[in-house]
């Protein structure tokens, strides 16, 4: 039986629950809604124990083109098997185009202007409905204010308070407003990985819109204005693309059969990891994301900082870049260079 939109009817879940007290069967029961799971507390109470929770991104790229993904379980394997001359067709441009466009499948379907009335429509309803459903807010009008304030802050450290001043709204509401949009997938933030190493670990997640083409559409980025090389163009486009590459990965990391972590690394004089993977036994590994064409020894500083502070546990990292070769640039602590459409085309 599968029940859309689940929270709008609460008391259906002791129902549920009655079922499941007679048989366990697993799979019997398919429950979908857009508000995350945990921040409904009756169904939490509900179900808690009998009920596996899942997140449904946007359409990863491999699933929009077709193609089975195996990136991130290869990384997490044997790293130097992604090393291959078949990658690196993407061009910049059909970089940028993946990006703007996202991974809502109405959204695809869609020309380029439909498509943004699309994304204006989405916000909006989401804003005024699903949140105000989730939360009587006193001030739902200032909520997609903070939101294009938060898309503005992509691939960043999360520092909402700045945030919410930048959109008129106190610290502590803005905070809140924040997990609100949280549990209706806007954002999401990728937590610190590795504080437990050691003090000079900083602990603060970094921000990610759930889907780079609402992101784009907040900051009024197209295709066309990011592909125009300005500097200013380069700086929007840098922390955009990241939260696209984050967000493929954690996809991945969604349907892996293993239990993996993912975190983002980052010490308090700057060196950084933009995204980290944990296995279940401990291993771990990096991805760090370039917008540029070039890759040199400097830009995997935080790669080779990380294997040298774990050793053991280092299985390997990537810098993924918008350029065209593959190839291996620490032998020692095996990090690679990689295009980033090897996240949808390695393996497949």
């Amino acid at each position: 039986m599968l029940v859309d939109e689940f929270q709008h009817v609460p008391s259906l879940l002791d129902a549920v629950k009655a079922e499941l007290n007679r048989s366990t069967t697993p799979g019997r029961y398919v429950l979908t809604g857009s508000t995350r799971y945990e921040t409904l507390p009756r169904a939490a109470q509900s179900l808690t124990g009998r009920a596996t929770v899942l997140t449904v991104w946007p359409l990863s790229q491999g699933e929009v083109d077709g193609r089975h993904e195996s990136f991130l379980s290869t990384l997490l394997d044997e790293p130097a098997r992604l090393v291959s001359p078949g990658l690196g067709g993407t061009t910049r441009e059909e970089y940028i185009e993946r990006v703007v466009a996202g991974g809502y499948p109405l959204a695809l379907a869609l020309g380029e202007g439909p498509r943004r009335r699309w994304f204006a429509d989405y916000i909006r309803l989401v804003c005024e409905r699903d949140v105000v459903e989730l939360s009587r807010i006193r001030q739902r009008a200032l909520l997609p204010r903070l939101l294009a304030r938060l898309a503005a802050k992509t691939g960043q450290l999360a520092n909402v308070a700045d945030a919410g001043r930048a959109a008129s709204i106190e610290p502590s509401t803005a905070e809140n407003y924040a997990r609100l949009l949280e549990s209706v997938f806007m954002i999401h933030r990728l937590p610190a990985w590795g504080t437990t190493a050691g003090s000079h670990i900083g602990g603060t997640p970094k921000l990610h819109m759930v889907d780079s083409g609402i992101a784009a559409h907040l900051l009024r980025l197209t295709a066309e204005k990011l592909a125009r090389r300005t500097p200013q163009a380069l700086a929007e486009f840098g922390p955009l693309l990241e939260t696209f590459v984050v967000n493929e990965l954690l996809k991945q990391a969604s349907w892996s059969d293993d239990v993996i972590t993912a975190g983002h690394w980052r010490t308090r004089d700057g060196i950084e990891v933009d995204a980290v993977f944990e296995r279940s036994d401990g291993s771990v590994a990096g991805v760090e994301i370039k917008s540029g064409s070039r890759v040199d020894a400097r830009e995997a500083r935080g790669l080779a900082a990380l294997a040298d502070r774990i050793e053991e546990s280092w299985l390997g990292g990537v810098v993924l870049y918008t350029g065209i070769h593959s190839y291996t640039l620490d032998r020692a602590r095996g990090i690679h260079v990689l295009p980033i459409d090897a996240l949808w085309l390695a393996g497949s």
